[in-house]
């Protein structure tokens, strides 16, 4: 199952769920998908989407799926990668009005050149990327919060 991501911010992403849509139609795309669709007000007409989710049902849908489809948000990437899923993310972009500048294009190239995610450029390719994420290994994403936070406390106890 694929699970696509789109967060809660006020930014529609209609983009992706239409080709998303129109792939699966093509039958390019032949898995389950459920989309967490967020303030997008494209309606997919085939998969199963749901504008939000409380945090349950959000767990046990990502839980299920073996693939999460993504904008470039930091808190949605590192969510499914936490939970070992597979990621393909795609930023959102200023000119086509899903976010008010271009800043998710840096964080999903960084991941993608630490072998971390697969970055999808063009929504009308996300069938290639589908494909190609289901045969690569990534690199597992490792936190560095224990050692900053441990790092920290021992400056406090200088002072």
């Amino acid at each position: 199952m694929i699970m696509i991501v789109l967060g809660s911010q006020e930014f529609q992403f209609n983009r992706l769920l239409k080709a998303v849509d129109e792939q699966v139609a093509e039958g390019k795309i032949k898995d389950d998908i459920f989309a967490q669709t967020g303030a997008s007000d494209y309606k997919p007409k085939h998969y199963s989407h749901q504008a939000f989710l409380d945090r349950e049902a959000f767990d046990r849908l990502q839980e299920k799926a073996d693939v999460v489809i993504t904008h470039g948000g930091s808190g949605a990437i590192i969510g499914a990668i936490k939970k070992g899923k597979k990621v393909i993310a795609i930023a959102r972009r200023a000119k086509y009005g899903e976010h008010v500048d271009d800043h998710q294009t840096q964080l999903v190239q960084q991941l993608r050149k630490l072998n971390i995610i697969c970055e999808c450029q063009v929504c009308d390719d996300i069938w290639k990327a589908i494909e190609a994420v289901k045969k690569k290994e990534y690199k597992s994403y490792q936190s560095h919060t224990d050692e900053m936070i441990k790092s920290i406390e021992k400056f406090i106890s200088t002072i």
